[in-house]
Parts: C-alpha cells; sequence; structure tokens
C-alpha cells in the first residue's frame, strides 16, 4: 500500500507560478519534476479548503492551479478537522487564520496522511515546529504526518 500524501496550496502554487526569481523557479521544476515522477507513486489527496484557498483573489495560473487538484481525491472539511485547526491557532503552532496552514495541517493529521507536501517552510516544514505539532497532537490523540517539500519525498 502507497504511502499517503496531502497536498497543500503551495504545491500547485509553485506548479503554476510565473515568476522569474531564483527561489519561484527552483520550486516551480521542483514541484513539476515531483508531480511527473513521484505523484503516481503516493496516494495523493487534497481537501475542498486548499481548493477554496487557490479559488481567492485573481492571480496568473489559478484556473490551472485548480485544474491540477481535479483528478485527486479530495477530504471535505469537517467539524472535528476545524477544531483541531482552531487548537493549533489558539496553541500558536500557525498564524491565526482557520482557513488557511491550520487547516491543511488538521485535515492531514485527523485523517492520519503519513506526509503532507508543502512549500511552507515558515509555517509548516519548519523543523522548529514538529515538537510542538506533536505536543499538541498526542494530546488530541492523533498522529502527526511528516512535512516535507518535493525535494525531500523521493522514491527511487
Amino acid at each position: 500500500m502507497p504511502a499517503s500524501v496531502f497536498i497543500e496550496t503551495s504545491i500547485p502554487s509553485a506548479y503554476v507560478s510565473t515568476r522569474q526569481d531564483a527561489s519561484s523557479v527552483h520550486r516551480r521544476e521542483a514541484t513539476r519534476q515531483w508531480w511527473s515522477e513521484q505523484l503516481l507513486l503516493y496516494e495523493a489527496w487534497s481537501s475542498d479548503g486548499v481548493v477554496l484557498e487557490l479559488g481567492k483573489g485573481d492571480w496568473p495560473g489559478k484556473s490551472e492551479a485548480i485544474a491540477l487538484l481535479g483528478g485527486l481525491p479530495r477530504l471535505a472539511i469537517n467539524d472535528e478537522i476545524i477544531g483541531v485547526a482552531r487548537r493549533y491557532i489558539e496553541e500558536q503552532l500557525v498564524p491565526d487564520d482557520v482557513r488557511g496552514d491550520a487547516l491543511h495541517l488538521a485535515a492531514a493529521s485527523v485523517n492520519e496522511f503519513d506526509y503532507l507536501l508543502t512549500w511552507n517552510i515558515r509555517h509548516l516544514a519548519n523543523p522548529n515546529k514538529v515538537d510542538h505539532l506533536t505536543a499538541i497532537n498526542r494530546r488530541l490523540g492523533l498522529l502527526s504526518p511528516v512535512i516535507v517539500t518535493p525535494e525531500m519525498l523521493w522514491l527511487e
């Protein structure tokens, strides 16, 4: 059985990015390579929350980013996920926006995903946050996903 991966907003955003600075180009290329070579090796999911977040505002590639997730199963956001997201905010694990990072992390934790795939280094793929997340999830009786970037999640 393949490992499960929850794909949050920064991944399809990086895939379609038109930015030309070196960091953005690197993330776009790494994301596209992971998507074409690794996606099918995992049980990959996203959520209605990710699609809603991608739908905000007017930005280049928005439709393509949303369409990219069209082939993936999507989690519905339920009261349990929202409650866990609020707890993450109360515990100051993530910024005070229940519709963003807290929601993605809660969806991955509540549904016991093996991995959460992200480019969000500050709030999600941050080694300094792992112990804090683990402590909160233990108190809640949840497992913590391993939070990784596309460069870190690679099967040979």
